[in-house]
C-alpha cells in the first residue's frame, strides 16, 4: 500500500457492520452474527470497536471490553488481501491506548493454539502465554492459548 492508500482507525458505527461481516466470514470458522454485533455497539456499555478503514470501506476491526481495570480482546481480524500490512498491529496497538485510557491495568485475549502468526503479533506487542483453555472453540474444539500483557 502507498501513501494514497491510507488506512484508518476509528470507531465502528453500526454502519460499518456490513463490511464487518464480510471480514469475520473470511477470517472465522464460526462468525458473529449481525445481531451479536449489534448488541455489542449497543447494549454491551464494556464494549468498544475500531475498524480499519480503506477507501470507505472496512477491512479489518478489532473489539475490546473495558471492565473496571481489566480488558479482554473479543476478536481481531483483517481482510486476507490486506493482511501482512501491519493493519492488525495498528488495530491492536489503538486498543491497547484505548484501553490504557480508559485505566485498564491488563489485556487478555484467547488465541488458538495453531494461529501462530497472531501468536507472533500478541508477543510482539509484550503478551506473554498465561495458560491453556481446552477445546475452547466450538468449531473443532481447538485449545486456546490464554495471552495476557500489563498495560500499567
Amino acid at each position: 500500500m502507498n501513501q494514497t492508500d491510507r488506512v484508518t482507525i476509528r470507531p465502528m458505527t453500526l454502519d460499518d457492520i456490513d463490511d464487518v461481516l464480510l471480514v469475520e466470514h473470511q477470517a472465522f470458522a464460526t462468525p458473529w452474527t449481525r445481531q451479536a454485533f449489534e448488541n455489542e455497539l449497543t447494549i454491551n456499555q464494556y464494549a468498544t470497536y475500531f475498524v480499519a478503514e480503506h477507501h470507505q470501506q472496512s477491512i479489518g476491526y478489532c473489539g475490546v471490553w473495558v471492565i473496571i481495570d481489566e480488558a479482554h480482546i473479543t476478536n481481531l481480524a483483517v481482510l486476507p488481501q490486506y493482511r501482512g500490512k501491519k493493519i492488525g498491529e495498528t488495530l491492536l496497538r489503538k486498543v491497547l491506548l484505548f484501553a490504557a485510557m480508559k485505566r485498564a491495568k491488563s489485556v487478555t485475549l484467547e488465541c488458538r493454539v495453531s494461529n501462530h502468526i497472531a501468536q507472533n503479533l500478541y508477543t510482539k506487542l509484550g503478551f506473554k502465554k498465561g495458560g491453556i483453555r481446552k477445546s475452547y472453540y466450538s468449531d473443532n474444539h481447538e485449545d486456546a492459548i490464554v495471552m495476557w500483557v500489563n498495560i500499567s
